[in-house]
């Protein structure tokens, strides 16, 4: 292979890293070197990618180690059949140009991955090298997500935990099936083990000793993973059920939902075509209601026969068109489980609703000045001086929500 500038690597390698999904830092603890002691910040103004706890936008350099690969997996661009450029850094390179990128302030951290070389406790071994240069050498305190590779030593993962913000593990795909078809170097019970592994040393630094100190911190941002959709025909109810139970078995922060890329030279066993990025959209919607509203996975994919969600409703829509008997309800007596399944609302317009009225009875004014979103909510509730009327029971109630008609171009 030909020798490569630096620069070439970046190039290369961050494009390789644009495939992986899971790359966010909500929920990391506040660690910030405005005290005079350290260099950098997981709290400060950023410029794009992920999100601070406090809602503000964090860049981080998102590269891959390498893009070597010893496994082959049928739908990843970077596996070892794969006839693509490679590069590779070395540890002190990721170093240097997090610390570099971050005195330009471009970045408020790293989000670290890599391809397999030689062994997953090497290359976990090298990622963990790079995290600790930058902890300890370079008293880096800006945020640090890495991508674990499950099938690395314990001990590795433990001290990957210890130096991270954050570790995610990706699923890959919805079934163990599709994994053991489309990765057969894979094992998917390995990958819920090292899930399990990382939670149990969470659960471990959160409990005081006998002394009544506390242990390290262990990846204080928690653990993601990742699933690729699309790629084999698990529909969106198997999707989301095994979110579902990845997020009650070991305490992730997220699971996220990358569309499948196709990729030159891949399997005739994989689709030709990615699926729409409307149905990722939709199944981070469909998330957000499992975990924050209260609703159940069969009310959500069972609005459809075959399992998928709509692409043209947003999955709360969807439930409350195929439920118009339970509308409209009362702004001013609904429950707050009720209130959750109102279409438009969300979270703080329902607590914001339920803060009101207790002093006063809500109406369509109120509900306007408060600023709650009724372009779709309208429809399906009352309030003081404000009736849907007949918007509800309308025969084309579905088709007013309908998104409008585009022009398709021939070319």
């Amino acid at each position: 292979m030909k020798s490569q500038t630096l620069q070439n690597k970046l190039a290369i390698l961050s494009d390789a890293a644009k495939y992986d999904a899971s790359c966010a830092s909500s929920g990391s603890t506040k660690r910030d070197s405005r005290d005079g002691k350290g260099l950098g910040s997981n709290n400060g103004a950023g410029i794009c990618h992920a999100y601070a706890p406090d809602g503000r936008c964090i860049s981080l350099l998102k590269i891959l180690m390498t893009n070597f690969c010893i496994y082959d997996c049928a739908y990843c661009v970077n596996r070892v059949s794969s006839n693509i450029e490679r590069a590779r850094f070395t540890v002190d390179e990721v170093v240097k140009l997090t610390i570099e990128f971050y005195r330009r302030n471009y970045i408020e951290g790293l989000f670290l991955s890599s391809g397999i070389i030689r062994s997953p406790d090497v290359t976990m071994s090298d990622m963990v090298q790079i995290a600790r240069k930058l902890r300890e050498e370079e008293n880096f305190r800006g945020y640090i997500h890495l991508k674990t590779i499950p099938d690395a030593a314990p001990e590795l993962i433990a001290e990957a935990g210890r130096l991270a913000d954050r570790l995610s593990i990706n699923v890959e795909l919805p079934t163990d099936t599709s994994v053991t078809q489309y990765a057969p170097e894979k094992d998917p019970g390995q990958i819920r083990r090292a899930m399990a592994y990382v939670k149990t040393r969470k659960v471990e630094s959160s409990d005081k000793s006998h002394t009544g100190k506390r242990p390290p911190k262990f990846a204080p941002a928690g653990q993601s993973t990742q699933v690729i959709v699309g790629a084999d025909a698990s529909n969106d109810a198997t999707i989301l059920g095994q979110s579902t139970r990845l997020y009650s078995s070991y305490g992730l922060k997220r699971v996220y939902y990358s569309a499948f890329s196709p990729i030159p030279d891949s399997t005739k066993a994989l689709p030709l075509v990615r699926p729409p990025l409307q149905r990722e959209h939709r199944l981070y919607q469909a998330d957000w209601l499992l975990r924050f509203y209260g609703f159940e996975l069969d009310e959500i994919t069972g609005v459809t026969a075959d399992g998928n969600l709509e692409l043209d409703y947003d999955p709360k829509l969807a439930w409350a068109l195929a439920h118009q008997g339970l509308f409209p309800v009362d702004v001013n007596k609904a429950s707050r489980e009720i209130l959750l399944r109102v279409p438009g609302f969300g979270v703080k317009t329902v607590n914001r609703i339920l803060t009101t009225r207790r002093h006063r009875t809500l109406r369509y004014e109120d509900l306007t000045r408060m600023g709650v979103p009724m372009k779709k909510a309208r429809t399906f509730v009352t309030a003081g001086g404000w009736s849907p009327g007949g918007l509800i029971d309308s025969a084309n109630l579905r088709a007013q929500f309908a998104p409008p008609p585009e022009q398709l171009t021939l070319l």
